[in-house]
């Protein structure tokens, strides 16, 4: 059974790892189409947004009083770990296939890691995993759209 640290870490590494790159790269993408900007990007978010998320996680969990040292390191070190590496498994679609097939594959990539965490997360509450689902699906799509939607108007606005 996992500890809290490796709990928050996880689950908050994974999923901000998810929404980030895929907000990133679409974004990047819907405004560029460049292989070179999303991998330098997807490269970007593995170590700068990664140690930015693990110092945010680091100081949520200090602030609360009943959490040792320990569990905020490893809170901190967890949530590191994770956004790292899920960050950059989305190379590999972008390093081997056509940009925009890529992309695609990265969308459903994402949306697999959110399915099984939240499928986790409902299964672990005791709910109807497909609520944690269809919400985490929802706000997922919200951001893909979103960042769509910008990448074109900064393509349209500043090209």
């Amino acid at each position: 059974m996992l500890e809290k640290a490796q709990k928050v870490g996880i689950n908050f590494g994974a999923t901000s790892g998810v929404t980030t790159t895929l907000g990133l790269i679409v974004g990047l993408h819907s405004s560029t189409q460049s292989r070179v900007a999303v991998i330098g990007g997807i490269i970007t978010i593995a170590i700068a947004d990664a140690l930015s998320d693990a110092f945010g996680i680091h100081l949520s969990e200090e602030s609360q009083q009943h959490n040792s040292d320990t569990h905020v390191w490893k809170a901190t070190l967890y949530t590191f770990l994770f956004k790292f590496f899920i960050t950059l498994t989305f190379l590999f679609p972008v390093l081997i296939f056509d940009i925009t097939l890529a992309i695609g594959l990265s969308i459903i990539w994402g949306l697999l890691i959110l399915l099984s965490l939240s499928y986790r997360i409902g299964r672990i509450k005791k709910i109807n995993p497909i609520v944690p689902m269809l919400e985490h699906i929802l706000l997922a799509g919200l951001v893909i759209t979103l960042s769509y939607y910008v990448g074109r108007w900064v393509a349209l606005k500043f090209s």
